[in-house]
C-alpha cells in the first residue's frame, strides 16, 4: 500500500498539471468584474453578455512615464487591473522609461518570464542565475534589440546613455508580481532585524541602519 501511495505521489509531481501557472481559460474570455467583492485567484468573471470592446482596451501607453524619482525610471504596467479582458489570459505588458543614468533596480517577477524590446535609446540589462552559480548574463541593448529575463530571476535595466531610453516588456502572467530586492530587504515593514542583515551582508549594524533609512520613505 505504501509503495502505491509513493508511486502516486511521484506521478503527481511529474505531471505537467503540478507546475504553477496562471489558470487556463475555460471560455473565450473572462472579463474581470471590478465591482465584485468575491475573493478568488484572479478576478471574478462578469456576464459575457455584458462585455464590451472597452474591456479589452487601454489607451495612453504612448505617453512617457515620469522619471523624476530617486531611481530615474518609471514602469507603466498594463495588467488585468488595467485591461479587464486580460483576466485568465496569462499575459500582461509594461512600458519602461529610463532617464540618462537612470536605473530600474534589481527585481524579480515571481510569476512571469519577461521579454523586453528596446524601442528608443540604449539599455544595459542583465539577470543573475540561482545559487550556487549566481552567474550574471548581461548585454547592452540598442533600439530593436530583444532580451529575455527568465521567470523568478533577479534582473535590472540601466540607462548608461545620454538620452532617455524606452522599452516595452511582455510578461507571461496577468499578474506578474514585483519584488524589488533593496526595498524588500531594507524597506520591509516591520523592518528585518539589523542583527540578521548585518550578519547576512557581513557589515556592521550602523551600515545596515543607514541603508534601511534610505528605504524608510518607500513604506
Amino acid at each position: 500500500m505504501a509503495a502505491k501511495i509513493l508511486l502516486f505521489a511521484l506521478l503527481l509531481v511529474a505531471s505537467p498539471f503540478a507546475f504553477a501557472s496562471d489558470p487556463s481559460p475555460l471560455q473565450d474570455f473572462c472579463v474581470a468584474d471590478e465591482m465584485s467583492h468575491v475573493f478568488v485567484n484572479g478576478f471574478v468573471c462578469k456576464d459575457p453578455k455584458l462585455a464590451k470592446a472597452e474591456d479589452f482596451l487601454f489607451s495612453g501607453l504612448d505617453k512617457p512615464g515620469n522619471t523624476s524619482n530617486k531611481f530615474g525610471s518609471k514602469v507603466t504596467l498594463i495588467d488585468a487591473s488595467k485591461i479587464p479582458g486580460l483576466n485568465t489570459l496569462g499575459v500582461s505588458m509594461a512600458r519602461l522609461d529610463v532617464a540618462p543614468n537612470g536605473l530600474n533596480p534589481p527585481h524579480i517577477h515571481p510569476r512571469a518570464t519577461e521579454i523586453l524590446t528596446v524601442i528608443e535609446g540604449s539599455l544595459y540589462v542583465g539577470f543573475v542565475t540561482s545559487n550556487p552559480e549566481n552567474k550574471l548574463f548581461s548585454k547592452v541593448l540598442n533600439k530593436g534589440d530583444v532580451f529575455v529575463f527568465p521567470k523568478g530571476l533577479i534582473h535590472f535595466e540601466f540607462n548608461y546613455g545620454p538620452t532617455r531610453a524606452v522599452a516595452l516588456g511582455s510578461l507571461g502572467s496577468q499578474n506578474p508580481g514585483l519584488i524589488r530586492i533593496g526595498e524588500s530587504v531594507f524597506g520591509s515593514n516591520p523592518s528585518i532585524s539589523d542583527d540578521i542583515l548585518a550578519k547576512t551582508f557581513q557589515v556592521d549594524k550602523k551600515t545596515i541602519d543607514w541603508i534601511q533609512a534610505q528605504f524608510a520613505s518607500t513604506n
